[in-house]
């Protein structure tokens, strides 16, 4: 355990962010999969409000640097090709 002040300020600040952002990648993959569990279904109408929500909470959780933005685009990219071929 730290002895000074500071760094136990640190470590207590350090835990809340881990906490938020384990929740928000928690979520993230949830959305993803109710995006895949619809494709799979072969259900366009939930498959396209499912891939709005997932685009949506990939762009928030780069936006705040929980993943990197590289990785957000480049599976959005990929959602959107699953549900081209869904919809083609």
């Amino acid at each position: 355990m730290a002895n000074i002040k500071s760094a136990q300020k640190r470590i207590r600040v350090t835990k809340a962010k881990t906490l938020r952002n384990k929740m928000v990648k928690s979520s993230l993959k949830t959305t993803i999969k109710k995006f895949e569990v619809a494709v799979l279904g072969g259900n366009v109408e939930e498959a396209k409000v499912a891939f709005t929500s997932a685009s949506k909470a990939l762009d928030m959780a780069a936006s705040k640097g929980i993943i990197h933005k590289n990785m957000a685009s480049r599976k959005k990219s990929r959602l959107a090709a699953k549900l081209n071929t869904l919809s083609a």
